[in-house]
């Protein structure tokens, strides 16, 4: 005869219970070491994006091409690094499923690649712009807004990977408004390039060189804020484009009252 006396053992099912707790716990303890892991390693990329920012200036000032080429090369590590972060972060979404709080940290690490990934390109960038207009002298007021460009992007990056490491969303706020001030170094440079350019110290092409290279500056800096964003939103949840969509729906609502308005004026007529 069948017996059922082992399906309904107490000490069985407790066994069971006792280990599914050891499996959960130990899925935890995975998950939450990957994430870490995960976190530093963004940590010490953008640190080091932070620090390549003063070395490809000083490319772009000595001409020291062989840096350039050097750093260019070096592209390609944080290339792969970026590349194994974000398959992480996808296998965590995969297989882990976090939600709340855990969900938004993996999301931000999953974002900020690839705002640290963009980064590292501009740096890149400024190198290349080097090789292009290597050769050339331009004055020195137009190296002086370079060297404060790089100073404030570099600082802006330093801010954002210091924010991001300890979840500080205030101080992850307050990059959006030290940005204002490399914006303003970029449209310094620009008018010093015409006015170095209309004086006949640099030709056309180191001009047109030049005024890319400040682009590429200030948006390091745009990179750094939307690190900062990322980091507000991993804490706090908040989203910079839950301000945007509040005001298109309040306009909807202005415009459809508008439109109503406007109909019952019609009517009337």
């Amino acid at each position: 005869m069948f017996s059922t006396s082992r399906i309904h053992d107490p000490r069985r099912a407790s066994l069971v219970d006792s280990n599914e707790r050891k499996m959960m716990e130990e899925t935890r303890r995975s998950f939450d070491k990957e994430l870490n892991d995960v976190q530093q390693e963004l940590v010490r990329i953008s640190i080091g994006v932070a620090e390549s920012i003063p070395k490809c200036t000083n490319v772009l000032i000595e001409r020291d091409l062989s840096t350039a080429e050097a750093m260019i090369l070096a592209d390609d590590d944080v290339d792969a690094r970026i590349i194994d972060l974000e398959d992480r972060c996808i296998q965590m979404l995969a297989l882990q499923a976090p939600v709340a709080g855990e969900l938004r940290q993996v999301i931000a690490a999953l974002k900020i690649c690839a705002e640290i990934e963009r980064s590292a390109d501009l740096v890149v960038n400024i190198c290349k712009a080097a090789r292009r207009i290597y050769g050339h002298e331009f004055d020195p007021n137009l190296r002086e807004l370079v060297l404060k460009m790089s100073d404030q992007a570099r600082h802006l990056f330093s801010e954002a990977a210091s924010a991001y490491r300890d979840a500080d969303a205030s101080r992850a706020a307050a990059i959006d408004d030290m940005d204002a001030f490399l914006d303003d170094l970029q449209r310094q440079f620009i008018q010093a390039i015409f006015e170095s350019h209309a004086g006949g110290n640099i030709d056309l092409q180191v001009a047109i060189q030049l005024a890319v290279v400040a682009r590429f500056y200030e948006r390091i800096g745009d990179h750094a804020v939307n690190m900062g964003e990322k980091v507000r939103f991993q804490v706090t949840g908040w989203l910079p484009e839950q301000s945007g969509a509040a005001r298109h729906l309040e306009r909807a609502t202005q415009g459809s009252t508008t439109v109503g308005e406007v109909g019952s004026l019609k009517e009337n007529r």
